[in-house]
């Protein structure tokens, strides 16, 4: 510990400001240049405060990641399962993706930014995002909603609708705020699924 830490008074509410420090630096900087001395100094608080909570910054930075990650799974989770058609179904989820992007733009730049990163320490289960995706897309063709083709394949596209307009967002190559393309992401995403 530092002289400086023990000047500073034990913060209150650390953990969301060192969360939202470690957010700003790791997607302004990367994460590997990131410190917890530069998240700790950018929350306002001791470097102590930040090992209370994380054992150091990877397993911080897996956290975020994970947190979002796990969130979306269960937008699309609750998306999906709600009634409706396919199409119904398909502008919840697009929907609601958009919306966290708008409300909570450092997690979302986060996640899109981190995926190949972290995405590996996600074991594939039934409630992660991608996973939830293809259970609906192999239900549709069972079903004969949709043409037969690879669940996997039509999923990474369906996604990749969203997820590139989200990293040409971040980019600051797409305007506005993010839910005014909801309709344009679902007739896309629609095209896809009917493979017109």
């Amino acid at each position: 510990m530092t002289l400086a830490d023990q000047k500073r008074p034990r913060a209150r509410n650390a953990r969301p400001k060192i969360e939202k420090a470690a957010l700003e630096l790791f997607i302004r900087d990367g994460v590997d240049a990131a410190t917890t001395r530069n998240i700790a100094d950018n929350a306002g608080v001791s470097e102590g405060a930040l090992y209370r909570h994380y054992k150091g910054k990877d397993e911080l930075a897996l956290a975020l990641f994970m947190e979002t990650h796990n969130r979306l799974g269960e937008m699309m989770l609750t998306a999906f399962t709600e009634a409706g058609t396919i199409e119904d179904k398909v502008r919840r989820a697009v929907t609601a993706y958009c919306a966290f992007a708008d409300e909570d733009w450092l997690s979302f730049s986060y996640h899109l930014v981190s995926l190949n990163r972290y995405l590996p320490h996600d074991t594939k289960r039934d409630d992660d995002p991608v996973s939830v995706v293809e259970k609906l897309i192999e239900h549709l063709i069972e079903s004969g909603e949709i043409p037969k083709g690879d669940p996997a394949i039509l999923a990474a596209m369906s996604l990749g609708v969203v997820m590139q307009s989200g990293l040409n967002k971040i980019y600051s190559r797409l305007p506005g705020p993010f839910s005014q393309h909801v309709e344009t992401f679902t007739r896309t995403i629609m095209a896809i699924l009917l493979q017109k």
